[in-house]
């Protein structure tokens, strides 16, 4: 498995870099990363299609956050910048309309793994008013903030997918850390949208007294994506500058037959 490391320094080619996976899948070849974003909100195609959406990004903007929109479906995930991750799992395939609920999964057990390994007990699922809902998401017992004892369930891991005809990727969003922001400006995002959304819903690694920093949980999940396949670390400037395979047949305007991605989470 090719294993691509780093971040470009900017938004637009970090989103190129992550895109550019499905070229190397698509030429035979399984590469993943996990890496921090850009702080940004991402939205989705969905988002674009509400009376909202206008308002939603300059509420993005006025809490400092770069509003970015994904060429997929799916509703508005946000990057801190330091202390949200990002991980991404693109694979070959043969026939598009088959594997879908293997990789989800493949990769959800993986993500419980990782999460294992930093000493957290996650669950599957999510619970109402989460972000960017969707059907593959682990979530915590969460303090409730009442200082009462009692605990909330709190999401802090979004999965998605996107299949193409010849490659599929896997990928989703881990909150270390930062909640309280992220909850601050999604509050008024999906607000602006007119959409559920409960602030309680959104949780941390650091909600649940794991003392953990991003590189460690990072690091973990780089592990336990690749799997029993041999890392090979490359630079992700290999994605932004090299030419590792044909885009035209796994490119956002591919015409050919495709499926759509289940939301959950994601910068796709």
């Amino acid at each position: 498995m090719r294993l691509y490391r780093g971040r470009p320094s900017t938004i637009e080619t970090d989103r190129a870099a992550s895109t550019r996976l499905l070229e190397v899948a698509a030429a035979g070849d399984p590469a993943a990363r996990v890496w921090v974003p850009h702080r940004q909100v991402a939205f989705g195609r969905r988002d674009a299609g509400t009376d909202g959406y206008s308002r939603a990004l300059e509420a993005a903007r006025a809490r400092g956050f770069p509003a970015v929109e994904r060429a997929v479906g799916g509703r508005a995930v946000a990057y801190d910048g330091e202390t949200t991750i990002a991980f991404a799992r693109a694979e070959p395939v043969t026939d598009f309309r088959r594997g879908i609920d293997d990789r989800y999964e493949r990769t959800t057990a993986a993500i419980e793994r990782a999460l294992g390994d930093v000493g957290l007990e996650a669950r599957r699922g999510e619970p109402d008013g989460a972000f960017c809902p969707g059907s593959h998401s682990l979530s915590i017992a969460a303090p409730s903030g009442g200082g009462d004892g009692n605990s909330r369930s709190a999401k802090v891991v979004g999965i998605a997918q996107r299949v193409r005809q010849q490659a599929a990727v896997t990928a989703g969003i881990v909150i270390v850390d930062g909640g309280n922001e992220l909850v601050g400006v999604l509050e008024d995002v999906y607000g602006a949208l007119g959409l559920a959304f409960d602030p309680d819903a959104v949780g941390a690694l650091a909600d649940a007294g794991i003392d953990v920093e991003p590189e460690t949980v990072r690091a973990a999940l780089e592990t336990a994506l690749a799997g029993d396949d041999e890392p090979e670390p490359r630079p992700i400037a290999e994605l932004v500058d090299g030419e590792p395979g044909d885009v035209s047949r796994v490119s956002d305007t591919d015409d050919g037959p495709s499926v759509p991605d289940d939301s959950g989470g994601g910068s796709w």
